[in-house]
C-alpha cells in the first residue's frame, strides 16, 4: 500500500514538471525570387493633326500645319452706319456736359476771388487816403498817397477786366449749357432705344443740335464770346432752324389731331407772345441797362479816386477815400448780387419762350397731318413745359379766346414754371 502511494506521488510530481515546461516551434517557408515585371512606357497621345503636322527633314522636325479648306462666312454686321454714329454723337455730348459743367465751376470761382480782391484792394487804398486826409506833409504822407494811387490804378484795371467778360454771366452761361447737353444726351438715348434703323437725317439733325449749343454757349473768351452788353437785349437760340417741309396735303388720319386742338394751340401761342415773351424781353432790358451802368461805375470811381489820391492835397484825399467806398459798394451790388447773371437768366428765358412759340408754328403751318408730330403727344409736351396740366392748358386757350371776344388782355401768363 505504501509503494503505491509513493508511486503515485513521482507520477503527479513528474507530470506537473513536464506540464510547466514551453514547447515552442516555428514554421520556415523558403524565400521566393523576385520577380521584376518591367512595364513599357506609353506615349503620351496625341492628336492626329499634330502628327500629321511632324516631318522629319534632315534630323529636324519641323511642324507644318495643315490648311483646312473652310470657307469662312463674310460678316454681316446687323447695326447700321449710323447707329454708330449716333453714338459717337451721344459721346461727344456727353464729354461737353462735363466740360461746361467743370469751366463753369472755374468761372464761378473767378467771380468770387476777383470780387474779394478788388474790395480788399478798394478798401485798403481807401483807408489809406482817409489817413492822407488827417496827415500833414512829409514822407509818410508820400508813401501813403503813392501806395494808395497805385492800389486805386490796379483796382480800376481789374474792374475794367471783370465788367468786361461779367464772370457771374458766363457761369450762367455754361451751366445752361450743361443743361442743354444733357438734355440733348437723355433725347439721343431714347432715339436709339425705340428707332431700330435711324435714317441719315436723323443724324445730321442730331449733329445740327450739338454744333447749335455750341454756337449758342461758346467756351473760349477770346474771339468767339458773346458780347455782354449788345445795344439791344435779344434771346438766347441754341436750337437749329426749322426746316420747311413738303405742304402736300395727302393726310389719311388726324393723327391726333382736330380742328379743337388747332385752335387751342393757337391761343397758347398767342399768349405765349403777347404775356410771357414780352414780360422777360422788358426785364431783360431793364436788367442789360442797369449792369451797363454798373459796369460803368465802378471803373469810374476808382479812377476818381486814384487821380484824387496822387493830385489833391486833404480834399483830394477826401474824394478819394469817398469815391473808394462808393467804387466798393458798386462792384459788390453788381458782381455780388450777380446782375449779369440776371441778364443771362433772362435771356435763356425768353428764348425757351421763343422755342416753344417757334415749335408751336412750325406744327400748325405743316398741312400734311402725318408728317406732324402726334397730336395728343404734342399737347402733353407744351403742358409738361408750361408746368400745367391738360385741363389747366385747354382752361387757358379758353380764357384766351373769351378775352378776345371782350376785348381785354389776358390775365395769366402761359408759363407756371417762372
Amino acid at each position: 500500500m505504501a509503494s503505491l502511494q509513493s508511486l503515485s506521488l513521482n507520477f503527479s510530481s513528474s507530470s506537473c514538471c513536464s506540464s510547466s515546461r514551453r514547447i515552442d516551434a516555428a514554421i520556415y517557408l523558403p524565400k521566393l525570387p523576385k520577380i521584376q515585371v518591367s512595364v513599357p512606357k506609353l506615349k503620351p497621345r496625341t492628336n492626329l493633326v499634330d502628327e500629321l503636322n511632324l516631318r522629319n527633314i534632315n534630323g529636324f522636325t519641323k511642324t507644318e500645319p495643315i490648311k483646312k479648306n473652310v470657307e469662312e462666312e463674310p460678316h454681316n454686321p446687323t447695326t447700321s452706319m449710323e447707329i454708330f454714329q449716333l453714338c459717337a454723337i451721344m459721346e461727344a455730348v456727353a464729354d461737353r456736359v462735363e466740360m461746361h459743367k467743370n469751366i463753369g465751376d472755374q468761372r464761378d470761382n473767378w467771380n468770387t476771388l476777383l470780387l474779394n480782391s478788388i474790395n480788399m484792394i478798394v478798401l485798403t487804398a481807401a483807408t489809406m487816403a482817409g489817413v492822407l486826409a488827417t496827415s500833414g506833409a512829409g514822407a509818410p504822407v508820400l508813401s501813403l498817397k503813392l501806395s494808395s494811387t497805385l492800389l486805386f490804378s490796379a483796382a480800376t484795371g481789374l474792374l475794367l477786366v471783370m465788367n468786361k467778360i461779367q464772370p457771374s454771366q458766363l457761369t450762367e452761361e455754361q451751366r445752361n449749357a450743361t443743361r442743354l447737353f444733357k438734355q440733348l444726351h437723355s433725347e439721343l438715348q431714347t432715339a436709339l432705344a425705340i428707332k431700330s434703323n435711324p435714317t441719315r437725317e436723323d443724324v445730321m439733325d442730331e449733329m445740327e443740335k450739338v454744333l447749335s449749343i455750341d454756337r449758342a454757349y461758346p467756351l473760349p473768351l477770346l474771339g468767339s464770346m458773346l458780347e455782354k452788353f449788345p445795344e439791344t437785349f435779344e434771346s438766347a437760340v441754341w436750337w437749329p432752324k426749322h426746316k420747311q417741309q413738303s405742304k402736300k396735303k395727302t393726310q389719311t388720319r388726324n393723327n391726333g389731331w382736330s380742328e379743337e386742338l388747332e385752335e387751342e394751340m393757337r391761343e397758347v401761342l398767342e399768349v405765349l407772345k403777347t404775356k410771357d415773351s414780352e414780360d422777360y424781353m422788358r426785364l431783360g432790358n431793364l436788367a442789360l441797362r442797369l449792369n451797363r451802368v454798373l459796369a460803368i461805375s465802378g471803373p469810374l470811381l476808382t479812377g476818381i479816386a486814384a487821380v484824387g489820391s496822387a493830385f489833391g492835397g486833404s480834399w483830394g484825399a477826401t474824394a478819394a477815400a469817398t469815391a473808394g467806398a462808393l467804387a466798393s459798394v458798386v462792384s459788390t451790388f453788381e458782381h455780388g448780387g450777380q446782375v449779369g447773371m440776371v441778364v443771362e437768366m433772362y435771356r435763356n428765358s425768353a428764348g425757351f419762350f421763343k422755342l416753344m412759340e417757334e415749335s408751336i408754328e412750325s406744327a400748325l403751318e405743316e398741312e400734311d397731318l402725318e408728317k406732324r408730330e402726334n397730336g395728343e403727344l404734342f399737347e402733353m409736351k407744351v403742358a409738361t413745359k408750361l408746368g400745367r396740366s391738360l385741363s389747366q392748358l385747354r382752361e387757358l386757350a379758353m380764357k384766351s379766346r373769351f378775352s378776345h371776344m371782350e376785348g381785354i388782355p389776358v390775365d395769366e401768363f402761359g408759363s407756371k414754371l417762372f
